[in-house]
């Protein structure tokens, strides 16, 4: 599907939180929806870009646009989240929202591979999702992340994807957020080649 402008864009984010939103956040105790809110709010709260907000919101959109079971981790599934998110709004938005958002998933293993005290936080969904994301990085995909030129955005981004896990915390709605998306959209122009 493609769309065209600013507003169906958002009526298509929107939807896709309708739909899948409420499942659970696969083996936590929060639902998509809250887990978007709370690392969204933590990136607002930090003082980040809009567009980091955006990608705040939106890193985990590849759980609400893929067919597989919330638990597929489960069932030795890879779903590939960060990857099926990034390249949907790749079409829409800038890098600033989407580089972050396909290389989360490399921060987690670029953290686990160079912080022990990180690997002891992770909850037991994230540590077996870890292992189907090919575990912590070998030092040659260590050198390689550290050379991107988004890497401390995926750091970023990855440490309020960790701390976005907390039952019952209060953020705004998904209409406020909502709100950044349509800036970004309005200020800025995907690149047309991706």
């Amino acid at each position: 599907m493609s769309l065209n402008n600013p507003a169906e864009i958002i009526a298509e984010i929107r939807l896709r939180f309708q739909e899948k939103g409420a499942n659970m956040y696969a083996g936590e105790a929060i639902s998509q929806t809250e887990h978007a809110l709370q690392a969204a709010f933590a990136a607002e709260q930090a003082g980040e870009s809009a567009e980091l907000i955006v990608a705040a919101l939106l890193h985990d959109i590849g759980h609400l646009l893929h067919k597989h079971d919330e638990d597929c981790a489960t069932q030795g599934i890879d779903d590939l989240h960060e990857r099926i998110g990034a390249q949907w709004l790749n079409r829409y938005f800038p890098k600033d929202v989407t580089e972050p958002i396909r290389l989360h998933v490399a921060a987690k293993r670029y953290r686990c591979a160079t912080d022990a005290e990180y690997v002891s936080r992770l909850s037991p969904a994230s540590v077996l999702s870890l292992q189907l994301q090919g575990g912590p990085f070998d030092s040659a995909e260590q050198m390689e992340f550290e050379h991107n030129p988004w890497s401390q955005e995926a750091l970023r981004l990855r440490n309020w994807d960790e701390a976005a896990k907390v039952p019952d915390f209060e953020t705004p709605e998904l209409e406020y957020f909502l709100t950044y998306v349509q800036r970004v959209l309005q200020q800025q122009t995907p690149d047309p080649g991706e």
